[in-house]
This record gives C-alpha cells, sequence and structure tokens, in this order.
C-alpha cells in the first residue's frame, strides 16, 4: 500500500503548497498533482481514492488544497482567487518535481481541473497530461460554455465525466472536446452524478471508481 504523508512546501513563496503526499511502494517515476472543487478540499474521500488507486501504480501523487481552501476551510473560491489557485497548482507541479523525474501530470475535480487546465493552456510545457473529473463545462440550467481556453489546450487532455452531470451533458463535453488541439480521451460514467458517484458515495463505491479512472488514464497516456 501506498504510503500517505502530510505535505507542505513555502519555498516558492506565497502561495504555500499544502497537501499530502501518497508514496509507492514502487515508484515508476512519474507523478500526479490533483486537486478538489470548489465545494471541497483536498481530504475529499474520492479525491483520496484517486489519489491511492494512482500511487498503487508506481505514481507519486500530491493531493492538494488550492489556496483559497488554505485560506477559509468553508465555502466556494471568490471571483478574484482563480488567478492565485492556478499560481498555487503551478507551485505544486514544481514541489513534486522535486520527488518525482518523469511523467508529470495535473488534474482536478471541478473548479479544481478547470484551474488546472487555464494554467495549462497558459504554459505549454508545464506538464505532459492534464486530468479533469467533472469538468464544469457550463452552470446548471445555462447555456453559455466555459471553454474560451481549449484551442490553447495543447496538452493531452482527459476527461472523466457523468451521464447525469448538471454542469453539461456527455454530447456538449464531446463537442468541447473537439476545440482542444491535442489528443483528448473522455471516460464516461454512467448514471454518474458531478460528484461521479453513481449511487450512493462510500469507500467501495470510491474505490472502484478510482481504480478505473487510474487504469484507464494510464493506459490512454501510454499511448499518445
Amino acid at each position: 500500500m501506498p504510503t500517505v504523508l502530510p505535505f507542505e512546501d513555502v519555498s516558492f513563496g506565497p502561495p504555500a503548497v499544502r497537501g499530502f503526499l501518497h508514496r509507492p511502494e514502487a515508484p515508476s517515476g512519474e507523478a500526479l498533482v490533483l486537486t478538489h472543487g470548489a465545494g471541497g478540499n483536498a481530504r475529499a474521500p474520492l479525491l483520496a481514492a484517486v489519489a491511492d488507486a494512482f500511487a498503487e501504480r508506481g505514481v507519486t501523487v500530491l493531493r492538494c488544497d488550492l489556496p483559497f481552501r488554505q485560506a477559509r476551510p468553508k465555502g466556494p473560491p471568490s471571483p478574484g482567487s482563480a488567478a492565485r489557485d492556478r499560481q498555487g497548482l503551478a507551485h505544486a507541479v514544481s514541489a513534486l518535481r522535486r520527488l518525482a523525474p518523469g511523467r508529470m501530470s495535473l488534474g482536478g475535480h471541478s473548479y479544481g481541473g478547470r484551474q488546472a487546465s487555464m494554467l495549462v493552456a497558459g504554459e505549454r510545457g508545464l506538464v505532459d497530461a492534464v486530468l479533469l473529473l467533472s469538468y464544469p463545462l457550463r452552470p446548471p440550467g445555462r447555456a453559455e460554455v466555459r471553454t474560451d481556453h481549449f484551442p490553447e489546450l495543447r496538452t493531452p487532455t482527459f476527461f472523466v465525466h457523468g451521464s447525469t452531470d448538471v454542469f453539461g451533458t456527455i454530447a456538449e463535453l464531446d463537442a468541447a472536446r473537439a476545440l482542444i488541439p491535442a489528443p483528448t480521451r473522455l471516460l464516461a460514467l454512467e448514471g454518474a452524478r458531478h460528484d461521479l458517484y453513481q449511487g450512493r458515495p462510500g469507500p467501495e463505491a470510491a474505490r472502484l471508481i478510482a481504480l478505473r479512472i487510474a487504469g484507464e488514464f494510464q493506459a490512454w497516456s501510454c499511448s499518445i
């Protein structure tokens, strides 16, 4: 089983990097920075399960809190915090590179994934792949989509999306993926909501979802 340790790095200046480091028993050299959505934090059970599943496959994972969550324990991010959250993710990538020299991926759930994709679109070459869990394509019940940066996203991107996600349908996400000038892949979870659960949340459900995500992401990333 992977070893999970609290992690903090303030060497890059504010914002600090804080979260949990998942160290595999047999590191492959690959690494993943993974973060949370607007309403959660790095302790979210599904996020922890995904980090464990990757670590079991040899990937060193940094599961981190975004700066807005470090500043206050509850509540959504403020409209002006997004740039600082992206800077925090850039610091997290730099911190993890000190521990894992190989292929680097960056991802997150919902808001965290959106900030990850925006960061990578603006900093080509920052990472080798992007993992977007429940990308918030549009606000529920509204038509406008959050894809302005997709044409600049030139890094291979893997989407995981539930078929009942109120932040965008599978068809809408397929149309959005076509805007990205890099290889993309969609893992569609039938019946899953924005939280990626298909039924009642729980440790076993989280582990099964996480194992599927880690397995299919690694198989895809090795093929591109």
